[in-house]
């Protein structure tokens, strides 16, 4: 016996779904922070060079009012200009003041600063040679640091001082740090939040996906098709569940198709085998017995091809190719009918309404409907009846019908006719064939969106009629004015031997 077996398919739909979300959404956090961390930098920077520029702006306006503001006396040297100035300007957190005078440090602000960059000889003799305000970075035991070197000469004093300004940066970038921290815990926080919701949200959208999974894997295991899958909503997995319906439905039709035909076949062909083996085991040597079965065995051999045929072509008509659709001329196809049927015996055929009208649809196989509803109306009727073959159009609905003045068909008998194996009537040979003529017929008309039917005209006799939905280009005005009646009255055609 077959075995299902389960293979393993490593990491799942979800897990990669929920994998490949939360790296797009971890880039897009990371984004953000390190842009957060950028502007603020930036923004840092900007704020310590406003700074700067706004000391040398009060050193400016200090040394144009020349006066010691604590004794009110003029200054006239520079060492007294800065110290006086260090003594009334106060740095803020994180920067400190000190004065160069002729190469050495001199003079620093009152409040210790985080670093003395006034005791680093290289760093003073760097800024000690300028001739003009300068400004740059600088490393310190506190980091990294913006200074500004502001030189000042006065006339009469030929020392030479500068105004040191200096901005310990790293250390005010610890409300730019603390920032981006919280920044970075909030959107490790997020994107947690993000996993486990969207765990379960891909839970729910692949659940369909699950269930088609589900569904193949019992099938596999035991073939039963009779399973269907709920679809929900109107996204694309629903409509992959709806399209995995489909195709269960093709699947069921076609496995219901193959078991019929089997059996169908096992039951129509045991009898002419059983008579062929029969006769087989018991013929003689008499030539004139010999021909006998001969002719027999044959005759069992066609009958056993027909309804071969008549079963290949109800497999078929379940498959989508069954028709090959083209446009078809009614008109035509009636005539040509009527033209093709008076071969099959001696009737009185005659054309009933011809509907002037072009439609989609297999020409040959509506063909094929109509000549074995003539077929069945020749087996039900004698020389002298009359046998009718009619198209016509009631408002989108087209109607083929074959009439005939035979005996006509019972109630009991009408529901059930286009049944498979059905053999019913009184006619003059109403058992022959198989009983899947008018099968054969019931399928062509549902291959094409329409119906069978067998009516009771008011005359007497038998009218089948095929019901076809209307598909053509263009319809003629005139057509489509006519209601649409079930009770087709047949007019008066013309006859014909």
């Amino acid at each position: 016996m077959p075995t299902t077996e389960r293979r393993s398919y490593g990491i799942s739909a979800r897990a990669r779904i929920v994998g490949w979300m939360l790296l797009l959404v971890a880039l897009a956090l990371a984004g953000s922070v390190i842009l957060t961390w950028s502007v603020l930098s930036a923004r840092l920077d900007e704020r310590i060079n406003d700074e700067l520029g706004h000391e040398a702006t009060k050193l400016r306006e200090y040394a144009n009012g020349g006066v010691e503001r604590a004794s009110g006396r003029s200054v006239r040297d520079v060492r007294t200009l800065l110290t006086a100035y260090l003594a009334q300007n106060l740095p803020d957190d994180d920067e400190t003041f000190f004065t160069v005078i002729d190469g050495r440090a001199d003079r620093r602000s009152p409040y210790p600063p985080p670093a003395r960059l006034d005791r680093d000889a290289a760093f003073v003799a760097r800024i000690a040679s300028a001739e003009r305000p300068v400004d740059g970075w600088a490393d310190s035991a506190a980091g990294r640091v913006r200074y500004a070197v502001l030189p000042v000469r006065m006339v009469g004093d030929p020392a030479r001082g500068a105004l040191v300004i200096v901005e310990f940066r790293d250390l005010q970038r610890d409300e730019e740090i603390e920032t981006t921290q919280v920044l970075g815990v909030t959107a490790f926080g997020a994107l947690a939040a993000a996993g486990m919701a969207g765990w379960l949200v891909a839970g729910r959208v692949l659940a369909p996906l699950r269930l088609v999974r589900q569904a193949a894997e019992r099938i596999g295991g035991s073939s039963d098709l009779s399973r269907r899958l709920e679809v929900r909503g109107t996204d694309d997995v629903a409509a992959l569940a709806a399209t995995f319906n489909v195709m269960l439905d093709r699947l069921e039709a076609a496995f219901a198709t193959q078991r019929r035909f089997v059996d169908d076949a096992g039951h129509e062909l045991r009898t002419p085998l059983t008579v062929i083996r029969g006769h087989l085991e018991l013929m003689g040597d008499d030539p004139r017995e010999r021909a006998e079965t001969r002719e027999l065995l044959l005759d069992e051999l066609d009958r056993m091809s027909r309804i071969v045929e008549d079963l290949l072509v109800l497999a078929k008509a379940e498959r989508p190719d069954f028709l090959a659709l083209d446009e078809t001329d009614l008109a035509d196809l009636t005539v040509e009918t009527v033209a093709k049927a008076r071969g099959l015996a001696p009737r009185r055929w005659r054309v009933g309404e011809v509907a002037e009208v072009r439609m989609v649809a297999d020409r040959q196989r509506l063909t094929q409907a109509l000549m074995q509803l003539a077929a069945n109306a020749v087996r039900h009727t004698g020389e002298g009846d009359t046998i009718e073959i009619g198209t016509a159009v009631r408002a989108y609905t087209v109607l083929l019908w074959v009439c005939d003045t035979g005996p006509g068909v019972d109630e009991a008998d009408a529901r059930r006719i286009f049944d498979r194996f059905v053999r019913a009537g009184t006619g003059p040979r109403p058992t022959d064939g198989a009983g899947l003529g008018l099968a054969i017929v019931a399928s062509i008309a549902r291959a094409h969106g329409g119906s069978a039917r067998v009516e009771h005209p008011p005359g007497g006799g038998a009218r089948f009629v095929l019901e076809l939905p209307l598909r053509q280009l263009e319809l003629p005005l005139r057509q489509l004015e006519l209601p649409l009646r079930q009770d087709v009255p047949v007019p008066a055609g013309k006859e014909g031997a």
